[in-house]
């Protein structure tokens, strides 16, 4: 046969076989979506990264309609426990991203770990939503662009506080966790003031179990103040510091003041009917569809109402969702980056919306009091008001 003719047949024979090689059925299946999930399963904030963990994937499931795909893309979480410690957060994020292939990473539970991954984030160049952790200065000063965060900061839950307890004649100590938490909170609290006076801080270590030093130096200050005298609990994790109503303040006509916490944490909170503050979330406060999802799945899984920092895991995972429907798939920074910047969805708490400037979820809050309820064994927060986004002044601090 010449050479030209078996030239000719060959290439019949390779056009043949073109439709087939590039034929649907022959295409590369579709990449799974990674998802690395870094928090504390073990550590002081153990119960926190747990109750993250479940609400993340009950998150997922109700995002994506129980398929756990997005645009035909298979999602795989690949959970990471930080332990609380700062160097092991960040050296875990970094293997994420670089080892396991992480796509997107969700975490922390601590702010101090939280901080110490973010420049990981920004190496490479990846988006990192925070999940549960909430100093101001993650969405301020240490802040980059890959990052953003579901959960509330600091100062959305001092200036909640503060619009439920700052009025004409109120004397106000405070008592937090000598940490980045506790000590954003409070500043972002002192500044959300406009009535009230502050007359003592106080600082404990993150591990403190006996209050009573610090309680009594708060009553020197506060007990022959005139009108309301307030003490501002801002704790996380271990301890109850409200044992420090055991210290007879009404004689001294001194009340304490705290926000949301824990089912478990306030169980403390029932001796103290009456008490007002400011709740990120308790199940039993937002009425709409989403929230009645997960109040019902949780409990016919658990036995048990989801808890604080459940709504935590279940808000990142359903931005995370929301945002890869929205690039149809595509995990490439850029694209998930103009994707959550200003993006809105619904959440157990109503609409969410990340700010564009600092990526910082806006979100209701509610100002409650507690009810000693029979039927619970924890004090029950029953709402006053559902404080409106649009009503809370958050100061953006990235210097973007």
């Amino acid at each position: 046969m010449p050479s030209n003719t078996r030239r000719h047949v060959a290439a019949v024979a390779i056009a043949a076989l073109l439709p087939s090689l590039f034929s649907p059925a022959s295409a590369q299946a579709p990449k799974e979506i990674r998802i690395a999930q870094i928090h504390s399963l073990t550590g002081p904030l153990e119960a926190y990264g747990k109750q993250a963990q479940t609400g993340f994937q009950l998150g997922l499931e109700y995002a994506t309609g129980g398929t756990m795909a997005v645009a035909g893309r298979k999602l795989v979480v690949i959970e990471r426990d930080d332990q609380g410690k700062p160097d092991v957060g960040k050296n875990l994020l970094a293997a994420a991203y670089s080892d396991d292939k992480a796509d997107i990473a969700v975490g922390a539970t601590s702010s101090a770990v939280a901080l110490a991954m973010l420049p990981v984030a920004e190496e490479f160049k990846k988006v990192f939503l925070v999940e549960t952790a909430v100093a101001d200065s993650i969405t301020g000063e240490r802040w980059n662009k890959y990052v953003f965060r579901t959960a509330r900061n600091s100062s959305q839950d001092a200036i909640a506080n503060a619009v439920a307890l700052d009025k004409d004649n109120v004397h106000i100590a405070t008592l937090a966790q000598d940490y980045a938490f506790g000590r954003d909170g409070i500043k972002a609290f002192k500044e959300a003031l406009k009535k009230s006076r502050i007359v003592q801080e106080e600082y404990l270590p993150m591990t403190t179990t006996d209050f009573t030093a610090g309680a009594q130096r708060i009553i020197q200050a506060l007990k022959d103040k005139p009108g309301r005298k307030i003490i501002y609990v801002y704790w996380a994790g271990a301890g109850n510091p409200l044992k420090i109503a055991d210290m007879d303040l009404k004689r001294y006509g001194i009340e304490i003041a705290a926000g949301g916490n824990t089912l478990q944490a306030m169980v403390a909170y029932k001796p103290l009917a009456g008490m007002e503050g400011a709740s990120y979330y308790y199940f039993g406060l937002p009425k709409n569809k989403v929230n009645d999802w997960l109040v019902s799945n949780h409990y016919s899984r658990y036995k048990a109402p989801p808890d604080f920092f459940t709504t935590d895991g279940f808000n990142a995972a359903v931005a995370v969702v929301e945002a890869l429907k929205r690039t149809n798939g595509d995990t490439s920074t850029g694209k998930l980056i103009a994707a959550m910047e200003g993006m809105s969805f619904d959440s157990p708490k109503g609409t969410i919306s990340l700010r564009k400037e600092d990526h910082q979820a806006m979100q209701p809050m509610y100002h409650t009091r507690i009810k000693d309820d029979p039927a619970f064994a924890w004090g029950v927060p029953e709402l006053i008001r559902e404080i409106k986004p649009e009503e809370m002044s958050i100061p953006i601090r990235n210097q973007r």
